[in-house]
């Protein structure tokens, strides 16, 4: 395993890390047991950095990682997010009554003294601006409750903003092959100011795996039925904001990148690991196969200039008309 340091914040994370809203819900059936598997294999390989939040599953997500780290509590790492249980456009979401609760309620699911990295879970971009959260989190940093805090976002406007605010040490983003506006600015920015970067849904809800045909479908517990259009959150958390016939045959354009490498599944991943100012990586998984498809990329080869200029013309030309929302 391969690490990279997070930002200021001194930590080395494997740069093959872990999402864990699939084994907590809203990605159809889950199975404890397999997905406790899983979670020991990805740790035996080497991963030390896992991504999380309260809302996934109600809990059940911070509490399967509460027993895949039981005893290793100094050597896994784990961060996770915070104000999706509440009404994320009023501002008492963020109060330092409400943040403390929600902290103090991960805490003991997690069965930790702290928090490794405590995220604000996409909020509305006027809550950044007012930027009142921020005060709270520098003082539970203070306190010892978090180590480091950051701010899952939804667009590169967010994610500058962010960058602003002197006690942000991590970003996680959306981004892929179908999503890369945030390569021109976002991430040099990010670099010079020393700010992690945390790459999720970086398989696009599944499609740069290439598995998919139009006529596919999901359970429908699966966001990737019921969020199809952006009906119960960001459209751009669900198949990276594509209409799904529309990136499965823009899927298929992308064939190519497997030659030489395995699968899409670890062309998709090695293409975002070609970027060093991206720390980690962070697929979700819900069996062991999955975890070690994904580690898998960590041994494939690089994209060329060639192959990279390839794919930022596909971007421009066959791609970013067609992403839906604010990106």
């Amino acid at each position: 395993m391969k690490y990279r340091t997070l930002g200021r914040t001194g930590l080395q994370v494997s740069e093959i890390s872990f999402g864990t809203w699939a084994i907590g819900g809203a990605w159809g059936q889950t199975d404890e047991a397999e997905s406790l598997r899983a979670l020991a294999r990805a740790i035996d390989e080497g991963v030390n950095f896992f991504d999380t939040a309260d809302v996934y599953g109600d809990g059940r997500s911070e509490r399967l990682l509460a027993k895949a780290t039981k005893g290793k509590e100094d050597q896994i790492y784990i961060a996770t997010k915070f104000c999706r249980a509440g009404d994320i456009r009023d501002p008492a979401t963020y109060s330092e009554r409400q943040v403390r609760e929600w902290c103090e309620a991960s805490l003991k699911r997690l069965e930790r003294e702290r928090i490794d990295l405590y995220q604000i879970h996409c909020p509305p971009i006027e809550i950044l601006r007012d930027g009142s959260v921020f005060g709270v989190l520098d003082r539970l940093q203070e306190e010892g409750k978090i180590r480091a805090y950051g701010v899952s976002v939804e667009t590169a406007e967010e994610g500058l903003l962010c960058l602003d605010q002197p006690g942000v040490q991590a970003l996680q983003i959306i981004f892929n092959i179908f999503r890369q506006k945030m390569i021109d600015e976002l991430l040099p920015r990010a670099q010079e100011r020393q700010v992690g970067l945390l790459a999720r849904l970086p398989l696009a809800s599944g499609l740069l795996t290439g598995k998919f045909s139009e006529n596919s479908s999901f359970d429908p517990e699966d966001h990737r039925s019921f969020n199809r259009n952006g009906e119960q959150f960001n459209v751009g958390e669900t198949f990276a904001g594509l209409p799904f016939e529309k990136g499965v045959k823009l899927s298929r354009e992308l064939a190519w990148i497997a030659e030489g490498r395995g699968s899409m599944t670890r062309a998709a991943l090695r293409w975002i690991l070609d970027f060093p100012e991206v720390t980690c990586v962070i697929p979700g998984f819900k069996n062991v196969r999955q975890v070690e498809d994904n580690l898998a990329a960590q041994a494939v080869p690089s994209f060329s200039p060639e192959e990279r200029e390839r794919l930022r013309a596909f971007y421009a030309e066959r791609v970013h008309d067609h992403i839906r929302g604010a990106y």
